[in-house]
């Protein structure tokens, strides 16, 4: 089953994110909102690691977190707004919050 693992805390002060990698599967999705959006600063260590996730395991976040940091999403990752939050929680079978 596919899942959406959802991050909100900051790459720099939580392990949460690299648990979540560890444990990511084929087709599974993650979307970042909150502090976990700081994992899209370029030249980062996180940043080059979710740059590296293979094409099925898509990569999201939340467009209001981006811009609230003052931070683009690259290529590699597909902003969102609310209404597409709601629309990848329906998208995937499941959802995680990783706390």
């Amino acid at each position: 089953m596919a899942t959406l693992h959802l991050l909100s805390r900051s790459p720099f002060t939580d392990t949460s994110g690299a648990s979540c990698l560890r444990l990511l599967g084929a087709g599974d999705g993650v979307l970042l909102t909150g502090d976990a959006v700081y994992a899209l600063q370029p030249g980062s260590r996180p940043f080059e690691v979710l740059s590296e996730l293979p094409a099925d395991r898509p990569l999201f976040a939340l467009a209001e977190d981006l811009a609230a940091r003052g931070l683009a999403a690259p290529d590699f990752v597909q902003a969102v707004d609310y209404v597409g939050f709601v629309d990848l929680t329906l998208r995937f079978e499941r959802t995680n919050s990783w706390l």
